[in-house]
């Protein structure tokens, strides 16, 4: 084949904003819900970062009947002169250059979390029209956007409708922000209020006295949100549902030049550690170099004062850093410049010095705390926990051992239970875990074994929630889905070694099946968190019904598709209706679920840590109150079983 010539003149130069319509995915990661979200997000950020740099106290966000969002804050507002290089106002800059803005130096915000997104830039080119008011200086200046495609096809992308013009007087400051996601980019996709309520909710804890006002049109429904205690507020928010070993967490809030740290801490009856950071208000799930000086102060300052206090005799040893995890829930937050985020997701902190800064202003700030007096109860609780979590830690560290020595298919009864794949080559491969020895048969028949493999269980695996580590451990079918996935679990999970680079979780679309379902993902949220952090557990969704026909058939994955389904069958149809897997042959289970080209999966992510935490605690713990209340409000128990009446054979 003749080699194509390529000039200068192949070069395609995107002007403006066009390079955001044409791979919005590089700008806002996704056109589905998620990125559209992403657009509000970055012009809420632009007044976060107003407030939390001393300018303003409020945002108020409303969905209107449109399908716009509507975002104001009193902040200083956008600046309205020339810039001096552009010729064009400061708001029509910001709206319409991308990575243009006051973020870029510590002049004039010290901390900012928008540096981590993109700018309001994107959220005006991937909408259908943006609109601006700026109130500044006794005025309110106005300036419109919109994207449309010319006569000749091409596509102009948040162009200015007119230049900025004053439009009256006023007492106010500050920016409000109206715009209307673009259908072409995202479809039929509406704003989601509890989605945005989480993430307000978690702004208005993070940045202490901030007011956030939500209101959805549409439905009429509200919230507000002000939490004088900050990340105080947020820790016993977290822990609202346990049992606290003490009344009010230990909060410190501590400066170093351009740095800023809060810590709030309570320990509560449960097993796990519960961490939450954040960094200039944006969620570190993957942790980092702020957590590691958190941990390291921690653990120095607390043996220390078990030393003192004469809770840790002479020739004990300390106690290590895991001992004192055992049931603490901390909320950490540093607002600092120049920030450094690194991990698959971009959130892990990665700055060095966050590690010194944290570590120092700890250990000066607990050690101040609990040489008062007042605390040492507080102190001589969290050393009794430690010392009750380091029994454990040996009888866990044998049980580590013994999975770890028994970690072939033999050792752990594995033979006729996990049916392996035949490639060892872990990133092709895939583990489903199957509810029950019946459809686990079944898979196994169905399945490609060159990179499919299949764990059944049999009935219910372990209740994480409730559970110590050694109990964890001891329970054979955790240990067998460790041993199958062979990447150890909490702390010293090597995802190097991982087995299987998918785990899918297969259980009925029952009561029984969803509980299975919870539970498996109870374990991994507390012990194998990384595998979901990094995109590795998914969920299989097997199909509700099989529409057939002669030599036709069409699987059915919920109740909103059947009469579309039976429709293009047509009169003479057969329906079945799928209660559990077992029900399905090999063939059929491998055509609606285990074939990668025509399966369904749902991959786990956690969009929200905090929340993810009180919805497990909530639905896996033991406040039965708070588990009725949810499944009252969330649970619909009025649906008729309407199957046998509208679906009858023709």
């Amino acid at each position: 084949m003749a080699e194509k010539k390529y000039d200068a003149k192949d070069i395609v130069v995107l002007e403006g904003l066009d390079a955001v319509r044409l791979r919005p995915g590089m700008y806002i990661g996704t056109t589905g819900i998620k990125g559209m979200h992403h657009l509000l997000w970055e012009i809420v950020d632009n007044a976060i970062d107003e407030i939390s740099n001393g300018y303003g106290d409020t945002i108020r966000i409303t969905l209107e009947q449109d399908g716009s969002a509507t975002v104001e804050d009193n902040g200083r507002g956008i600046p309205v002169d020339e810039h001096p290089t552009l010729h064009k106002s400061g708001v029509e800059v910001v709206y319409t250059t991308l990575h243009a803005g006051g973020k870029f130096n510590n002049e004039n915000y010290k901390f900012s979390g928008g540096l981590h997104g993109v700018g309001a830039s994107v959220t005006n080119a991937l909408s259908k029209w943006c609109k601006v008011w700026v109130y500044k200086g006794g005025q309110e200046y106005f300036i419109g956007f919109h994207s449309y495609a010319d006569e000749n096809g091409k596509m102009h992308s948040g162009i200015p409708v007119e230049p900025l013009k004053k439009i009256g007087k006023t007492n106010k400051t500050g920016t409000k922000v109206s715009f209307l996601p673009d259908s072409d980019m995202f479809g039929n996709l509406k704003f989601n209020f509890d989605t945005i309520c989480t993430r307000a909710r978690e702004l208005a804890f993070l940045n202490k006295g901030l007011k956030i006002e939500l209101y959805d049109t549409i439905t009429g429904k509200e919230e507000k949100y002000h939490y004088e205690g900050g990340i105080a507020d947020f820790a016993e928010y977290l822990v609202a549902e346990k049992t606290k070993l003490f009344a009010k967490p230990v909060y410190f809030h501590a400066e170093d030049k351009n740095f800023d740290l809060e810590v709030a801490i309570i320990y509560t009856d449960s097993y796990t550690e519960n961490s939450f950071s954040f960094v200039n208000n944006i969620p570190t799930i993957e942790g980092g170099t702020h957590e590691t000086g958190f941990r390291t102060a921690f653990t120095k300052v607390m043996n220390d004062f078990a030393r003192t206090n004469n809770l840790l005799k002479e020739k004990e040893q300390n106690f290590l850093g895991e001992d004192f995890r055992e049931g603490i829930t901390v909320v950490l937050n540093v607002k600092m410049t120049n920030v450094q985020f690194e991990g698959q997701t971009k959130t892990k902190l990665g700055n060095p010095e966050a590690r010194t800064l944290v570590e120092n202003l700890t250990t000066r700030e607990l050690t101040r705390i609990f040489a008062e007096k007042k605390n040492v109860s507080i102190g001589e609780i969290i050393i009794g926990k430690a010392k009750g979590a380091a029994k454990v830690r040996e009888a866990a560290k044998k049980a580590k051992e013994l999975t770890r020595a028994k970690n072939s298919a033999e050792n752990f009864n594995l033979v006729g239970k996990l049916a392996a794949s035949s490639s060892k080559k872990g990133a092709q491969c895939e583990l489903f875990i199957v509810e029950g020895d019946s459809a686990g048969g079944t898979a196994k028949q169905g399945r490609d074994r060159r990179f499919q493999a299949i764990l059944p269980l049999r009935g219910k695996p372990l209740n994480a929630e409730k559970k110590r580590i050694d109990q964890v451990l001891a329970n054979e079918e955790i240990r067998t889905i460790i041993s199958a996935l062979n990447a150890g679990m909490g702390e010293e999970m090597d995802l190097s070694s991982l087995r299987y680079n998918k785990v899918i979780f297969l259980s009925d679309a029952d009561q029984d099946g969803f509980h299975i379902r919870a539970i498996l993902l109870t374990f991994f949220f507390r012990y194998m968190r990384a595998l979901i952090n990094e995109g590795h557990v998914y969920i299989g969704l097997p199909p509700l019904y099989r529409v057939s026909k002669k030599n036709y058939t069409e699987y059915v994955y919920s109740d909103a598709e059947l009469p579309e389904a039976i429709n293009r069958v047509g009169k003479g149809y057969e329906l079945q209706r799928y209660k559990g897997l077992g029900e399905m042959n090999a063939v059929q289970l491998w055509e609606t679920t285990l074939d990668p080209e025509r399966r369904n999966l749902i991959q786990v992510t956690i969009e929200d840590a905090a929340e993810a935490e009180k919805m497990i605690t909530t639905l896996m713990g033991d406040d039965i109150d708070a588990r009725k209340d949810y499944i009252n409000e969330h649970a619909n128990f009025d649906r008729e079983d309407d199957f046998l009446k509208n679906y009858k054979k023709l």
